[in-house]
């Protein structure tokens, strides 16, 4: 059975920066996509970032490229959300998700994703 256990999130001023974690657990194979979404009251899941486990490939929403960066630890199992330059706009609870896929494509509808963690908070101060 997946886990998917997030940790890292908390408060941090705009500008500064955050890393969340997710350890995963429970995967069968290397054949699986591993992504971040956040989620504020009333609104849909929304799509942050995503990275293919067995090539690394990443991909990214327009709305955190270039201040966001994903990436994997396979000796951990775990995935990493590194936050930087965050805004009052990065509020919200941020969740890791998995799915599995033989395919080098990218999923970024929460519905594709079969695998969920609790979620973490984090909120951005000004």
């Amino acid at each position: 059975q997946v886990q998917l256990v997030e940790s890292g999130g908390g408060l941090v001023q705009v500008g500064g920066s955050l890393r969340l974690s997710c350890a995963a657990s429970g995967h069968t194979s290397n054949n699986y996509v591993t992504a971040w979404f956040r989620q504020t009251p009333g609104k849909e899941r929304e799509f942050v970032a995503t990275v293919i486990w067995s090539n690394g490939w990443t991909s990214y929403a327009d709305t955190v490229k270039g201040r966001f960066t994903i990436s994997r630890d396979a000796a951990k199992n775990t995935i990493y959300l590194q936050m930087n330059s965050v805004k009052p706009e990065d509020t919200a609870v941020y969740y890791c998700a998995s799915k599995y896929s033989v395919l080098f494509r990218f999923y970024r509808g929460p519905q594709d994703y079969a695998h969920w963690g609790q979620g973490t908070q984090v909120t951005v101060s000004s």
